[in-house]
């Protein structure tokens, strides 16, 4: 990389649909490298396709993003950018590098099943290269309007160093001439992504390996635009828990793990290590996954995403996270002092209102037997007795020990029973003092009736 120069990366999603864990994680791994090069990441919304682009689906871009804490360094549309790719299509023309094609779509499916029969690739033959002006010009005056391609030059090997894939080399004949803009006029994706990142001051393309047969003929479009080549990362997909590409990670999307209870920095932490040597580890703030990005950390297997592993993470967050992260997501009874109370027993922030119910609320725990009635009735006479102090807890369970002779699960559990509806849970040590003494009392009262 030169010296001096600034890294600009770009996220370029299409909005005919929400974003999932793919799309995120290349976001990520976009800005996660701009920001470790001291650089800058640009959102491109590629709007091309008018007919499936919809409003709602940007704005749900930029909602996801916010939500990740991924903010973009400038934003572009692909829809008011027309002018300019037809300017540089004229160029093209004018050197020779877009030719017309009036072959219809069932022409071409023709000619790929025979290739394909005859064991070939199914490339395209040019037979359109043969077409002379004068016969062009027929077919327009009746009426049929060309697609166009992009013509390849097959004396100009294909070779680029991939920063996760390393040397990569194709030989331009064995590729198709790729479509750039169909017969209505509208683009399609290759050459106007080409146009905006030369445009946009674009070094680093980083996205999927199912890309790297687009990279092997856009090097081609920026070499004829006269551009500068960025370099170029494709990280191996995300596969499922199952071993393959797995469908639900296509429609896995923001709105599902938002409503998991899913903190974003764990799904950053995830996202930001797999795939590559780093362990993942559980953080709560982006500094880490930015110090540690680094291309040379990612190997070619595919990255095994895991909803589980997911769930684990997050739990190990939320354990960290300090009371003034979460204290809007809170509810009222669950104060500084209750936080760290409860936090050890949360896999998620929103399952605190759960144990808001029992400090301050309204409980209804099961039933106990006749002994242990009789036990909490003693328990409550003894409460009643003793002075609250800082130790309630204890100071209780010691005197009930004594009195009755229970111990281990009989002393303890049909206390937490009655004072809480749960047979497990954060320290009562620690949770009494919450509960107070005149909820306490009437909770072992209502128990031993």
């Amino acid at each position: 990389m030169s010296r001096g120069m600034t890294v600009v990366t770009r996220f370029a999603p299409s909005p005919t649909g929400h974003l999932h864990v793919g799309n995120v994680r290349t976001a990520l791994h976009n800005w996660l490298f701009a920001r470790h090069m001291g650089g800058r990441c640009l959102l491109r919304i590629d709007d091309t396709d008018t007919e499936r682009s919809e409003e709602r689906y940007v704005e749900g871009i930029h909602a996801d993003l916010a939500w990740l804490g991924l903010a973009m360094d400038g934003e572009e549309r692909q829809s008011g950018r027309f002018p300019l790719y037809e300017a540089r299509f004229e160029l093209l023309r004018s050197k020779g590098r877009v030719y017309p094609c009036f072959e219809t779509a069932q022409e071409l499916d023709l000619k790929r099943k025979v290739l394909l029969g005859r064991g070939l690739p199914p490339v395209y033959d040019r037979a359109a290269l043969e077409l002379g002006a004068d016969e062009i010009a027929a077919r327009e005056a009746k009426g049929e309007t060309p697609h166009w391609r992009f013509k390849l030059d097959h004396a100009a090997p294909i070779e680029w160093n991939d920063l996760v894939r390393g040397p990569q080399h194709f030989d331009p004949a064995l590729l198709s001439d790729p479509v750039i803009r169909r017969a209505d006029g509208s683009w399609l994706y290759m050459l106007p992504s080409v146009i905006d990142d030369i445009d946009m001051g674009v070094t680093h393309i980083l996205r999927g390996e199912d890309h790297v047969s687009n990279t092997a003929t856009q090097i081609q479009m920026f070499a004829a635009l006269g551009a500068k080549l960025p370099a170029f990362a494709h990280n191996a997909l995300l596969v499922g828990t199952e071993g393959k590409l797995s469908k639900r990670l296509g429609s896995l999307g923001m709105d599902t793990l938002r409503e998991a209870g899913i903190e974003p920095i764990a799904l950053n932490a995830l996202l930001a290590r797999l795939g590559t040597s780093d362990p993942v580890e559980p953080v709560t703030d982006m500094a880490p996954l930015i110090a540690r990005f680094d291309f040379a950390h990612f190997g070619r297997a595919p990255a095994r995403f895991d909803e589980a592993e997911l769930a684990m993470l997050n739990q190990k967050i939320v354990h960290m996270l300090p009371y003034d992260a979460v204290a809007d997501r809170l509810p009222a009874a669950i104060t500084r002092a209750a936080w760290p109370v409860v936090q050890p027993n949360l896999a998620t922030v929103a399952e605190a209102a759960d144990w808001a119910g029992v400090l301050a609320g309204d409980i209804e725990p099961p039933a106990p037997g006749d002994e242990d009635r009789a036990y909490l009735s003693e328990a409550a006479t003894a409460l009643e007795a003793m002075p609250w102090g800082d130790d309630p807890w204890h100071g209780l369970t010691s005197a009930l020990k004594d009195s009755t002779g229970r111990k281990g699960r009989g002393l303890f559990l049909p206390l937490r029973l009655a004072l809480t509806g749960e047979t497990h849970g954060p320290d009562m040590a620690a949770l009494l003092p919450l509960i107070g003494r005149e909820r306490a009392l009437a909770r072992l009262r209502a128990a031993s009736k």
